[in-house]
């Protein structure tokens, strides 16, 4: 009642068809999987630099005076201008 039935060709192009089948979404799925791996690491180092630039507003923020205060300050380090009263950039009227 059992009887062993021979692979048709017909049982074996399916068979070999089925295998490049999977052989290719092994591939596909080799693929995707470096793709995550990759944006993980752009991910992580987007995170890293959102970070960074954070910390760096926080530090500019904490230098700024505070609202009573009525002076300016210079929020870049550069050399504060001149007050010479000369130098005050006011359009002339000539």
């Amino acid at each position: 009642m059992n009887e062993h039935n021979p692979h048709t060709p017909s049982d074996l192009e399916q068979t070999d068809s089925l295998e490049e089948s999977i052989l290719r979404l092994s591939e596909k799925i080799r693929l995707i999987s470096d793709a995550v791996r990759a944006l993980h690491q752009d991910r992580a180092q987007l995170e890293s630099k959102i970070e960074d630039a954070q910390k760096r507003i926080q530090h500019i923020l904490s230098r700024l005076p505070e609202q009573s205060d009525g002076r300016q300050m210079n929020l870049l380090g550069e050399p504060a201008a001149s007050n010479n009263p000369e130098d005050d950039n006011e359009p002339t009227t000539h």
